[in-house]
């Protein structure tokens, strides 16, 4: 299954755009993404805050900036109990008092009114009195234990998720859903995931409490039965759970979903760092600089800085050793006397504008000696052509610099916790050659760059030249850049060289230059066809253009955008530059994706929404099929399509036109969702039943009851 890698693109820019992970000084403070991003941080101070134990601060944010949810009393009264529970957890007498105070002014009031079993859990939660934390027997020790917090927490953020409206940027929720959905058939058909050492560690398994609307669970609901089964299939929820998250958004189907998708959490971490290999990988960025890790918690304990080391000599190992020990704004980049500190993920957000000027030119003097991989180009890897060095340098000044997430946790970190801030900045101020901090982050800062300029730019300007030109149709001067840099390159690919070639016959053509065209198919085409009988009938069909003057031959060609692709893949593995993880995991999901949907019997209702509808838009060749499902799977080694066979696809040959099997017999869709709701069944169960029984809901209720 192809993928539109420039959707992708699309949807990962606006990321991490949304995300604040570029140094971008364009974008404004005032546009609906920026304030979006800023309702995100404060629901991330909040949940931090609640997590930590600090509920009072908690309850303060939200007075603050979102004064209708302590409207709930529901909600208000979790939190003053909660409130509660950590005063006596302190343990201090002075914090004891303070928990009565707690008891008789908030807690006790807001019982009488906030549901009806508050008052029971009132006069429970007074045994924490006299059971000890430590004593996991007592009768109280599910509100002692921390867990408590996480779920206050977790329900906090899916209400405020919802009336602040700010959701996860669009990406974020694809990716959550196309993963559960490769997890799920995974799991129905019995077979294993090529990707799911990267889907266990991305998406992780427990969700945020659902926000449960304060109207009457029992009540009939007033929405229609297809919404509540897309909905309750499409995020895995019971039909009770389907009903209560359409209340909760007032009967709106797609707000629903991305409340309850957003309630799935991912490894923010990692999300970063795929979305960071696949921009360097795309072009989008540069090549990387030295990052430390996200900040996941307001501890400052952690000192460990990693660093995108690309070349294993000696005085870079040297050099990253110096900015580890000396350079303190890498970690702390900003002291607030307030106690607010400002964590940033990447080193390049303490350099200035001239980083932008040193990236924009080329060094040329040791990049063919430095390597990350033992795969080496023969003698004339290094030759490139003045017109493709000075297209490259243009690409680069438009390419974005990657500055990390960046998070200001204020009212989070105490006060000791800034003071060693302080000091650690401080003592980092002189090294052992007595140097001030300043002098030694600009030799540092010198040292990085040259170091990112020799290890894997090189490579990856090769490859990002080559992709270029091949997305803008220039196949010949493609083969001929690439024959002289390596020459045995396409004799270990020849169906990509026979697309490449393919494109340049179909553009003589379109010139009416039959002649070229023609010397073209003799010179490559064919001698390619001979020795690839697979190729022979893409040969037939491209033949063909000679006798269709009129038409424009090239539409009808494989698509330029996943020839460049693919031209950059095999590139990229031959120079030691792997493929994305990224790319694999969107290649796999959206192939299962499409299979699920034929189990299914239906269209995904919410691929609009969440744009995979674009990420498949690719208008599949006329001709050069054969040829591009030969490369396509040569190309991805280590990631290949999981492929079953089912009764609802289409014959695999495309003669006939005539359906198989189930969907012989068409069903009403009132019946399937009769059956569905009955029985509980997934959509294809119900129809396969149906089926059986001529489309009779009736009958296949009464044969399942009988």
């Amino acid at each position: 299954m192809p993928v539109n890698w420039e959707a992708l693109d699309s949807l990962v820019i606006d990321f991490a755009k949304s995300e604040n992970l570029f140094e971008d000084s364009s974008s404004s403070s005032s546009s609906p993404s920026s304030s979006s991003y800023k309702s995100r941080i404060l629901i991330r101070q909040i949940r931090r805050l609640i997590e930590i134990g600090q509920i009072d601060a908690g309850i303060d944010l939200l007075r603050l900036h979102a004064p209708p949810i302590l409207e709930d009393r529901r909600l208000l009264f979790r939190l003053q109990k909660q409130k509660f529970v950590e005063l006596l957890r302190k343990g201090t007498a002075s914090d004891r008092d303070s928990a009565m105070e707690c008891l008789r002014t908030a807690l006790a009031p807001c019982a009488l009114d906030a549901y009806p079993e508050a008052y029971e859990e009132f006069k429970h939660i007074l045994l924490t009195f006299i059971f000890d934390k430590e004593d996991l027997n007592s009768p109280v020790a599910d509100e002692w234990s921390e867990k408590r917090r996480h779920d206050i927490a977790g329900l906090l953020s899916s209400i405020l998720r919802s009336h602040l409206h700010a959701y996860d940027p669009v990406f974020s929720m694809t990716l959550r859903y196309l993963i559960s959905i490769h997890k799920g058939f995974c799991l129905c058909q019995g077979v294993s995931s090529p990707i799911s050492d990267l889907t266990e560690r991305l998406l992780l398994e427990e969700r945020d409490p659902p926000a449960i609307p304060q109207e009457s669970l029992y009540e009939a609901p007033p929405f229609d039965e297809v919404d509540i089964q897309a909905l309750a299939h499409a995020v895995e929820l019971t039909r009770q759970g389907a009903v209560d998250s359409l209340r909760f958004a007032r009967g709106d189907l797609f707000q629903a979903f991305q409340n309850e998708l957003c309630r799935k959490k991912l490894d923010v971490a990692m999300l970063d760092e795929l979305v960071h290999e696949y921009c360097v990988y795309r072009g989008i960025v540069d090549v990387g600089v030295a990052q430390v890790p996200v900040i996941q918690s307001p501890s400052l304990s952690s000192k460990t800085y990693q660093t995108d080391q690309g070349c294993s000599s000696s005085s870079i190992d040297m050099d990253f050793e110096t900015s580890k020990h000396s350079d303190g704004e890498t970690s702390v980049s900003n002291v607030d006397v307030q106690g607010g500190l400002e964590f940033t993920t990447d080193a390049a957000s303490t350099q200035g504008p001239d980083v932008e000027l040193r990236f924009s030119h080329e060094a040329t003097g040791n990049r063919d000696d430095c390597s990350t991989s033992g795969t080496h180009m023969s003698g004339n890897r290094g030759r490139r052509s003045p017109r493709s060095r000075s297209h490259a340098t243009g690409e680069r000044i438009r390419r974005k610099r990657w500055r990390g997430r960046t998070e200001r946790l204020e009212t989070i970190v105490d006060v000791p916790s800034v003071e060693i801030c302080r000091q650690e900045v401080a003592t980092s101020a002189l090294d052992l050659g007595g140097n001030t901090l300043e002098e030694e982050q600009v030799s540092i800062k010198h040292s990085a760059l040259e170091n990112v300029e020799n290890v894997e730019d090189h490579k990856y300007e090769i490859v990002l030249e080559m992709r270029e030109l091949a997305s803008k149709g220039m196949a010949a001067e493609v083969v001929e850049e690439v024959n002289a840099m390596d020459p045995n390159f396409f004799v270990q690919n020849p169906s990509l060289l026979f697309q490449l070639k393919q494109v340049e016959f179909l553009k003589l053509v379109n010139s009416g230059d039959h002649a070229g065209a023609l010397k073209v198919a003799c010179s490559h085409l064919g001698p390619l066809a001979a020795s690839n009988p697979s190729l022979l009938k893409p040969l037939k069909e491209t033949l063909l253009a000679l006798l269709r003057p009129n038409e424009d031959a090239l539409a009808k060609g494989i698509p330029i955008s996943v020839l460049a692709t693919s031209l950059q893949v095999a590139m990229g593995r031959r120079l030691g530059v792997e493929e994305p993880q990224l790319m694999k995991i969107m290649r796999a999901t959206i192939h299962t994706h499409n299979e699920w949907f034929k189990l299914q019997m239906c269209k995904d209702r919410f691929e609009g929404l969440l744009k995979i509808d674009c990420l498949k838009e690719i208008d599949m060749p006329l001709l050069g099929d054969a040829a591009s499902k030969t490369y396509a799977d040569a190309s991805t080694p280590g990631s290949s399509q999981i492929t079953i066979s089912s009764s609802s696809r289409m014959p695999e040959d495309g003669n006939s036109p005539t359906p198989v099997s189930s969907r012989d017999v068409i069903c009403d869709e009132t019946a399937i969702l009769k059956v569905m709701e009955f029985l509980a069944l997934p959509r294809a169960d119900a129809i396969h039943l149906l089926v059986q029984n001529n489309g009779n809901a009736e009958t296949v209720i009464q044969q399942i009851f009988a």
